[in-house]
């Protein structure tokens, strides 16, 4: 037990360290200030409606009609059900947020470290290199919390993995089950995919080695305790995996039925979309020089700034606030929120680990930074992209390649410490490691030297978009402060090299003791990193709790829309509709804010709204009647959009062609394929016809529809996941819905009895409903989600039964080890 005790000392004492050092850096949460991401306010936007339910409920409707005319909640609102290892995830967040993010990184990286066996001193030097690694920090300060979430427990899973191949399988399999069970849970499968390359990567290394060795049977029963784990991680999300699984085939990541533009698409996303946010190749630098693309595209230049100076002769008017609209950023992407910098020291000392590392780890970790790096590069490699988007599995259903560089973010500290470790334990030889020592200074110094001399021989300093936002002039100046500022940054990482690599020598000299030498560096790698976050995440991103909680206040127009007390109806904002969550925050919007939109609405969006949109703002600005135009809105009006958000600060214009929640039609058309089916919609009166697709026509061909003007069909009752209607009709009716169709989860109820429905006008529900006075509903009720919540509960007792027997089998193994020694 004393023995236990003495082990534990380390850990204790880097769990304290990581605990200041979160609530060091986000000190202004301590006052009760929250972070203003945002991606963070988009979420409460596109939430509010099923977070308004779920409290008066009691229960999440699994389902929003606040954006896009509805869309199923499972990317937005969605705690998975039945997770019973919500408790062990509750040991990372003691803190709250936004400390817990930090502490998780560290964590998750300290036990990668510890369980390669990584001197406990220097893992926490590891873990606060990770966790201050730029884009760690940056994903915090625009409010991706997701994200965040599933990289700190990413590293987690990579090193359960890593002690099950040390021959550690069954506290490695259990620990793998656990961290991978939390790590899906935060549901950015885009992570815990780059993540799973990682492991494919190290597998293959595994492998190679193995044969090698002759140890095939000890790596296929790792393999073997790691795949019955992985089953029970998966089984514990199923609820969420399986309905994220249904949606995403109809969604923009999924196949499209339209034939137009076939060497753009894929079985998932278009490849321009995919790769619209890829790396530069040269950006890649940003890895050592954190400016050397100019930061993030929100960095402006400042007051003692050749811009500035220039904008102040030409008498350019609110200066101050002018300069703002010059952005530095000056890379391949369409923007950016600052660059992917792992730290100048962390650089040289990867540099260094390809030197004098030897074996397996080496080989994985180089393999997996190339990787990385190469991948990032996206639309600039698009011989290779291509054939990935088109036979990699699922590479095509990610977007922004550049987010795959979060694993060389992952391999490079690693080497590096894995370097440094070597070296102290005398693994290494002086000789060899002096050498390699000497060799990294070259080369990374090499790289720098030329951008502090000579940067302008390398690139000019502009991008695409600078033609067109700035005038010559300016363009001038601009590329003054440009270039000044990738000379500064250079010169920055060049002293801190130049330091690190000095500490590591003088301590090499006996100048220094092991213990102060561990911590120079470790001050040394936390000062580059945090000086640098700090450009990205400051005091400034931190408002008064009020404001992130209300990103979006009740304005004038919100306030008329809703004194219309009629259960739905829509809005559409007229500015930037469709990548906007504000006005879902209020009203049922036709437009909204998600990466993952069905895939027929972004469709009806590009070939029928945008130009439905566009000509009504024409109509708007150029007549005192907007009215003339609302019946040539057709698609629009088909959505029940009532109301047009112009100004906020004034009242909505009323559409007055808006169609309802349901109407009869008495005509409609057969179509082919999907082709046929949006062509046909442009100018169409969906008052009268209905357009179907043929693979529903068995449904309405053996019925005729006769115009009843007595006939009513109106909304009685609203939940998000409950419709209910009555309706009254002499005759049989060819009923349309104005409800986005989704056949895996919402069924159709006339007095009770479930009957059968279908998709009309690319988009909406159709049912054919008999004469009579009947009840008609719409319920959703995804199957996917009740049998996975059961099997999600399955899977979560039996992954605690396990660990409460490993538990007993260790504590009871340490128990008779003792009493043994005792003994003897």
């Amino acid at each position: 037990m004393k023995n236990t005790l003495t082990k534990s000392i380390p850990i204790v004492i880097a769990i304290l360290v990581f605990v200041v050092l979160s609530i060091s850096y986000f000190y202004p949460a301590i006052e009760g200030k929250r972070i203003m991401g945002h991606d963070n306010s988009t979420s409460r936007g596109m939430a509010e409606e099923i977070r308004l339910f779920q409290k008066a409920e009691g229960y999440n409707p699994l389902w929003t009609n606040s954006m896009f005319g509805g869309m199923p909640g499972y990317q937005i609102s969605f705690g998975p059900k039945n997770f019973l290892m919500s408790t062990v995830s509750k040991l990372f967040y003691f803190l709250g947020r936004p400390f817990s993010f930090l502490f998780l990184y560290f964590v998750g990286f300290y036990f990668l470290l510890l369980s390669i066996r990584i001197n406990t001193k220097l893992a926490i030097i590891g873990a606060i290199a990770f966790a201050f690694s730029s884009y760690s920090i940056i994903i915090i300060a625009v409010g991706h919390s997701t994200k965040a979430i599933a990289i700190g427990y990413l590293v987690g899973v990579i090193g359960s993995v890593v002690l099950a191949y040390r021959g550690k399988q069954l506290l490695g399999a259990v620990l793998f089950a656990i961290f991978l069970g939390l790590q899906i849970r935060a549901s950015h499968y885009q992570i815990t995919y780059y993540g799973l390359i990682m492991i494919i990567i190290l597998g293959i290394t595994e492998f190679v080695y193995a044969m090698k060795e002759k140890r095939l049977s000890a790596f296929c029963k790792t393999i073997g305790f790691l795949v019955p784990a992985t089953i029970i991680a998966v089984c514990m999300n199923l609820t969420s995996l399986w309905t994220t699984y249904e949606y995403a085939k109809q969604t923009i990541r999924g196949p499209s039925e339209l034939t137009s533009s076939n060497k753009n698409k894929t079985s998932g996303l278009d490849k321009d979309y995919a790769v619209q946010w890829s790396y530069g190749i040269d950006e890649t630098l940003t890895l050592l020089i954190p400016n050397f693309k100019g930061g993030g595209s929100q960095i402006n230049p400042k007051v003692d700034s050749e811009t500035y100076r220039v904008m102040q002769q030409r008498g350019v008017q609110n200066l101050r606030q002018s300069v703002q609209s010059v952005g530095m950023y000056h890379g391949d992407q369409p923007m950016t929120s600052g660059p992917v910098y792992v730290g100048a020291i962390i650089v040289f000392l990867f540099v260094l680990g390809l030197f004098i590392v030897k074996g397996r780890y080496k080989w994985w970790l180089v393999s997996a930074t190339v990787v990385s790096i190469v991948l990032s590069w996206g639309s600039n490699i698009m011989w290779l992209t291509d054939f990935l988007l088109d036979y990699l599995p699922l590479y095509n259903k990610f977007r922004v390649p550049s987010m795959i560089l979060v694993i060389a973010q992952v391999a490079m500290p690693l080497l590096g410490i894995i370097a440094l470790n070597d070296i102290l334990s005398g693994t290494v030889d002086n000789k060899v490691w002096i050498r390699g020592l000497k060799w990294s200074v070259l080369i990374v110094v090499g790289i720098l030297l030329p951008f502090i001399i000579i940067p302008e021989k390398f690139f000019d300093f502009t991008n695409a978009s600078d033609l067109t936002r700035y005038p010559e002039w300016l363009r001038d100046s601009l590329i003054l402060d440009r270039k000044s500022m990738l000379r500064a940054d250079a010169l920055r990482s060049l002293i801190f090299i130049i330091l690190g690599a000095g500490v590591i020598y003088i301590w090499h000299k006996k100048k220094i003791r092991t213990n102060l030498f561990i911590f120079l560096l470790g001050i040394l790698i936390l000062a580059d990193l945090w000086m640098v976050d700090k450009r990205y995440l400051n005091e400034s991103h931190f408002k008064v709790k009020r404001e992130v909680l209300n990103p979006f206040p009740e304005t004038i127009v919100d306030r008329e829309i809703l004194k219309d007390k009629d259960l739905s109806y829509r809005v559409l904002p007229l500015q930037n509709p469709f990548a906007d969550a504000r006005a879902s925050s209020f009203h049922k919007s036709i437009g909204g804010y998600h990466a993952a939109k069905l895939r027929r609405y972004q469709e009806l969006i590009k070939h029928h709204i945008d130009p439905e949109l566009r000509q009504l703002i024409r109509g708007i600005n150029s007549s005192n009647q907007p009215s003339l135009i609302f019946s040539s809105l057709p698609v629009i009006n088909m959505l029940n959009t009532r109301y047009f958000i112009y100004d906020l600060n004034r009242a909505p214009i009323r559409n007055t062609k808006s169609l309802g929640n349901a109407w009869f039609v008495h005509d409609y058309k057969i179509v082919e394929n999907a082709d046929q089916e949006i062509a046909m919609m442009k100018g169409f009166n969906p008052k009268v016809t209905a357009i179907v697709d043929k693979r529903f026509e068995k449904i309405i061909s053996s019925t005729t529809f006769s115009e009843d003007k007595n006939g009513s069909i109106l909304m009685t009752d609203y939940k998000p996941n409950h419709l209910k209607y009555s309706y009254s009709s002499s005759s049989d009716q060819l009923t349309v819905f104005s409800e986005i169709y989704y056949d895996k989860g919402w069924n159709a109820y006339i007095d009770g009895i479930q009957v059968p429905y279908f998709r009309t006008n690319y988009v909406l529900r159709a049912m054919v409903i008999p004469a009579g006075e009947h009840i008609v509903e719409f319920k959703f009720e995804p199957r996917s989600y009740y049998i996975g919540s059961t099997i999600s509960l399955a899977s979560s007792i039996f992954l605690l039964l396990v660990l409460i027997a490993y538990v007993i089998y260790e504590v009871r193994k340490r128990i008779l080890t003792e009493r043994i020694n005792n003994v003897s």
